[in-house]
């Protein structure tokens, strides 16, 4: 009925399987991770036009738990899982970090990766088998993606590396570390260690990188069987070569002196100023097309930039604050600034701020975790804000 595809390898003593062909047909790109018992089911759908406005890849990643794979009925008067996890949102992180400097430029096409924990052993922990599907689905997907990856856990037990250790032997190990990349090199190094020495811990990534070796030929071998067509990705287009030639002409010199501004507010108006002074100029112009102009500007002024200040630190020595190569910026802390909090302070690292505060509560107050492998307390809970004000704008 299916015209299924599958490839099996031994890894870390276990099956890792890749299979297509039989769920979520009419994605793009689908495939079946399974790990000893543990499955994910990673899909992957692009738009089939590029979105326009945006000077950025339109890439998420969503990552999913499903209590039923644990054999569980979530908590809670609902009944069923709630908005994603903090657990949920750090492994979709994970995943995106190193596939997403991988797509081609000028790819501009919404694309959506959704990972759903569908059976979970209690031993194999899904992050790292997401990880694996994901790479696969976009390979087979036909989308510009210019893997594939492969990822890897490390343990550090008795001395020793350990590949993807289990869930039960993550308590004996003094580190947990995940890592990413391409046959060539390492894209993603993410971790948890216990007091280990920088050799350890340099080798720890390049066990990991020879450990995924085998899933990335695994993953190549499967699209060549089964890969779909790929897309053609719009090239640059017609005449905006010319007009980042024009801009450059016109801004070079301001921008040059407004990055030489070492008050962040000043050199921000200096940008401003001469990004208006260019657009009037090309407005100005008849023979340009408005939105032709509006849809590249952008790109052409971050690529300038970019250039312009990494020039002056590679000439003078100096960032853009003035400081040199190995200066921190002005530090200043104040404590105790809340007085009815348990805990409070203002930490100030140059024009950054983090207003931090601490509150002590009792047993009582631990949050309960509903996770797959074991419901479980958390007594250490970090809230982040990050309000439009603190860098100066509106926004919700």
């Amino acid at each position: 009925m299916f015209q299924e595809f599958r490839k099996e390898i031994e890894w870390g003593g276990r099956k890792l399987i890749l299979e297509t062909g039989k769920v979520a047909r009419q994605a793009d790109g689908a495939v079946m991770a399974t790990y000893g018992a543990t499955k994910v089911l990673c899909t992957v759908v692009g738009e089939k036009t590029p979105k326009t406005g945006i000077d950025f890849f339109p890439l998420a990643v969503h990552y999913q738990e499903k209590t039923f794979a644990a054999g569980k009925i979530p908590g809670g008067f609902f009944k069923r899982e709630g908005r994603p996890s903090e657990r949920e949102t750090l492994i979709s992180r994970l995943i995106d970090r190193p596939i997403r400097p991988l797509f081609a430029k000028g790819f501009s096409n919404e694309t959506q990766v959704i990972c759903t924990v569908l059976s979970h052993d209690l031993e194999n922990d899904p992050d790292v088998v997401a990880m694996v599907g994901t790479s696969a689905a976009l390979t087979i997907s036909g989308l510009p993606f210019m893997g594939p990856i492969g990822g890897a856990r490390v343990g550090y037990i008795g001395g020793e590396y350990k590949l993807n250790p289990q869930l039960d032997e993550m308590p004996n190990s003094s580190l947990n570390l995940v890592v990413a990349g391409t046959r060539e090199g390492v894209l993603m190094v993410e971790s948890e260690v216990k007091e280990l020495s920088e050799d350890v811990m340099l080798g720890a990534v390049m066990f990991g990188h020879r450990a995924f070796q085998p899933v990335i030929d695994a993953i190549i071998e499967l699209a060549e069987a089964c890969a779909k067509e790929p897309i053609d990705v719009p090239p640059e287009p017609e005449g905006k070569a010319a007009l980042a030639d024009r801009i450059q002409a016109s801004a070079e010199a301001g921008l040059r002196a407004a990055y030489k501004e070492t008050v962040k507010s000043a050199r921000h108006e200096k940008l401003a100023a001469v990004k208006k002074r260019v657009a009037v100029e090309l407005d100005a112009d008849p023979a340009l097309d408005k939105e032709f102009v509006a849809s590249v500007t952008g790109d052409v002024f971050k690529s300038l930039e970019k250039d312009i200040v990494r020039q002056d630190i590679l000439n003078t020595k100096k960032r853009i604050d003035g400081r040199d190569t190995k200066t921190v910026r002005p530090i200043a802390v104040e404590v105790g600034i809340l007085p009815r909090a348990h805990g409070s302070a203002l930490f100030t690292r140059g024009e950054t701020q983090a207003l931090v505060v601490t509150t002590l509560g009792t047993g009582q107050d631990e949050q309960i975790i509903d996770g797959l492998a074991e419901d479980y307390r958390e007594h250490f809970m970090l809230h982040y804000n990050f309000p439009p004000y603190s860098v100066g704008e509106a926004g919700r």
